[in-house]
């Protein structure tokens, strides 16, 4: 069962008491205009049974971060709710769903840093940058493992940049109930381990069916960034291998329900073996009666 089937058959009960909902996409890879299969993006069925906003609106050669996502979708949000609108923030990134949700501190991305410090990773390796991270920024340090290239290139570059990054925990300290920007229920879909991992099988052999192959050697071949390529499953249906990409998406999805799990105030719904329709009605009783 998709969040955006359950959202679809929510909206619909909403609809049926005079609101009108709109939904707002917090995914990270569902933004690009030309990955629609492989994000799992609302289908246009879908969009004509509920408004979706921040859906396949950047291009695939560009870049896009957290930050600039931030704005966008405050200001859906915002203007959403000033017009008497509920929005649903269907959230399938955890760092996007909070950016919609928060008022985070995200430093902006610096490209030209970046460079240097990729090339000084692959180079040195990860342990030359995080013993300069230790002696610059000890505090910033102390929460990144020295394997981690990706964290240390970020963390360098925004030192570089002039820009403090974060120190341990940071981004987690944060909690939902007191951070969000508005009143919001925060729930959670969850669904037995073993049936969830039959689920993603059967997800991407329709994916598979559906084009996903084809769809990323077009992106591939448009030059898609490096922040679309991160899409699950991209690389690995690139090379061909389907595999791969269910072995991925596995560990995945495991992650997600952890990183779920300790989200504070969380109403957890379990989905296993019921229809969306049903899903809406316990999310809809939450609703009225929290």
């Amino acid at each position: 069962m998709g969040k955006t089937r359950v959202a679809v058959a929510l909206a619909e009960r909403l609809r049926a008491e005079g609101e009108d909902p709109v939904a707002v996409s917090a995914d990270a890879l569902q933004v690009y205009d030309g990955l629609p299969i492989l994000s799992g993006a609302a289908t246009e069925a879908e969009q004509a049974r509920l408004e979706h906003r921040l859906v396949g609106f950047v291009p695939i050669a560009e870049s896009f971060s957290a930050g600039a996502y931030a704005t966008l979708a405050h200001t859906e949000i915002d203007a959403a709710l000033a017009t008497g609108r509920r929005p649903l923030v269907i959230g399938g990134t955890g760092l996007y769903l909070r950016a919609a949700l928060a008022k985070l501190d995200l430093r902006p991305p610096v490209p030209a840093a970046r460079q240097q410090r990729q090339r000084e990773l692959t180079a040195h390796g990860p342990e030359a940058l995080h013993a300069e991270l230790a002696r610059r920024a000890p505090a910033v340090a102390a929460g990144i493992a020295p394997a981690d290239g990706r964290r240390l290139v970020r963390a360098l570059e925004l030192l570089d940049s002039g820009i403090e990054p974060p120190a341990a925990g940071g981004g987690d300290s944060q909690l939902w109930a007191a951070d969000t920007r508005h009143p919001t229920l925060l729930a959670g879909l969850a669904m037995d381990r073993e049936a969830l991992y039959e689920r993603v099988e059967r997800r991407i052999d329709a994916m598979i069916e559906a084009g996903a192959i084809d769809e990323v050697k077009r992106a591939d071949a448009n030059r898609a960034s490096s922040t679309a390529r991160k899409a699950l499953g991209f690389q690995e249906l690139l090379a061909g291998d389907v595999g791969a990409m269910k072995a991925a998406t596995r560990r995945y999805v495991k992650r997600q329900l952890t990183w779920m799990r300790k989200l504070p105030e969380v109403r957890t719904v379990d989905v296993t073996g019921r229809d969306p329709q049903d899903v809406a009605a316990e999310l809809h009783a939450i609703m009225r009666d929290p």
